[in-house]
């Protein structure tokens, strides 16, 4: 997580995803919200939220589903580091 903010230099990656991961624990699983509500959940704009999603799913920390073109996006945070701990393939876990 360190590189996000660090070497990424993308702190709003790293607060989304410290948000998605909270809300996924409260809601104990996939979090359906729209890029304005995550947006004003962390206090960035649509298009930051935007390029912060695209940039975790990027580097596989984040994946994203929708049930149809129009549908709000179902965000479903990934934990590489604990999958390798395991010794669990990241494919297989999908």
């Amino acid at each position: 997580m360190r590189d996000l903010v660090g070497h990424d230099r993308r702190p709003a990656s790293f607060l989304l995803y410290i948000w998605l991961a909270a809300e996924q624990a409260r809601r104990q699983g996939a979090v359906h919200v729209s890029y304005q509500e995550l947006a004003e959940s962390i206090g960035i704009s649509k298009s930051s939220a935007q390029a912060a999603v695209s940039w975790l799913v990027r580097r596989k920390l984040l994946a994203v589903g929708k049930e149809n073109a129009t549908a709000i996006p179902r965000y479903t945070v990934r934990r590489p580091w604990r999958d390798t701990a395991r010794g669990v393939s990241v494919r297989r876990a999908q």
